[in-house]
């Protein structure tokens, strides 16, 4: 498969970080279900099996994209996350194998280094997914559409990524009710306060969406290579928009589930925005496609 050589080429330490952490998965799985203790009223390894599913996600992805660079470059930057997720993810497996929260822990000593630590890596991977970024600016790609979405999927990924300064300096991801509280199922998202991880989701993840969608725009061979990029720009547009709005309903304590008519609104307004916009490009597209005749 394409995808699959294009992700062995563009970093080896990414590639087999992705893949341990997809090994580990499976195995943090079964820990989940035969070991019942609670932390924070979930399950004590629901975590470390999240994280190591984003992780698995992230560096597949990120090394994907190195893998669509016209030479081997960015290759410091790729050890450097590499080293920066393994270590978050040894103090995530560690402290849960102990019984211990490894976020906002500052209960001991040993507790409050490792999270002073996790700390740094967060901004660590921030900054190496923005150098990721600033190199394909610059970088000519071979399909304007799909180079474009691995773009915006950057920008877009940065400020979900963002979000963890602002849990990191809260203290909590929970906003107006304490962490631990009732939750979605899994992912534990809060059900009667905010909460920023959602956001932090949502926007790490158009790592995926936009190439995926660029992919699904060629598959098609319907559209125009002007129509692709301007439909990946609007979808660029409306995932950010979406990862606002929901930072904007958890600063304001506001349950995903139960938003008020004021984000109902905004959403609203969103939604429509962008099927106008997909719209007028459609639109645009088939007015090109129709020969022109004196």
């Amino acid at each position: 498969m394409t995808a699959l050589a294009d992700a062995r080429r563009g970093h080896r330490g990414l590639f087999a970080f992705a893949v341990a952490m997809a090994a580990l998965t499976p195995v943090l799985a079964v820990l989940a279900l035969v070991d019942d203790r609670v932390l924070l009223g979930a399950p004590l390894w629901f975590k470390p099996l999240k994280f190591a599913i984003s992780l698995a996600l992230y560096a597949a992805t990120l090394t994907w994209m190195l893998g669509q660079l016209r030479e081997r470059a960015m290759q410091r930057t790729g050890w450097i996350v590499t080293a920066a997720a393994a270590i978050e993810m040894a103090i995530i497996v560690g402290q849960a194998a102990v019984g211990h929260r490894s976020h906002y822990n500052t209960d001991t000593p040993l507790s409050a280094a490792l999270w002073s630590t996790m700390g740094t890596t967060i901004v660590v991977l921030w900054l190496a997914t923005l150098a990721v970024a600033l190199r394909f600016l610059r970088e000519p790609g071979r399909d304007r559409a799909a180079t474009t979405a691995i773009r915006l999927g950057l920008v877009v990924a940065l400020i979900g990524l963002a979000e963890g300064f602002l849990m990191a300096t809260a203290g909590a991801h929970a906003v107006g009710v304490p962490d631990g509280g009732p939750g979605l199922p899994f992912v534990g998202w809060s059900t009667t306060g905010g909460d920023l991880r959602i956001a932090h989701f949502v926007g790490m993840h158009a790592l995926q969406g936009l190439p995926l969608l660029a992919a699904a725009l060629v598959a098609t061979r319907r559209f125009a290579d002007g129509t692709r990029v301007r439909l990946v720009r609007i979808a660029a547009a409306a995932w950010a928009g979406l990862v606002v709005l929901l930072t904007w309903q958890a600063l304001r304590a506001q349950p995903l589930l139960a938003p008020d008519a004021t984000t109902l609104t905004a959403l609203a307004l969103l939604a429509a925005a962008t099927v106008a916009a997909v719209a007028a490009a459609l639109a645009a597209d088939r007015r090109a496609a129709v020969p022109a005749y004196a």
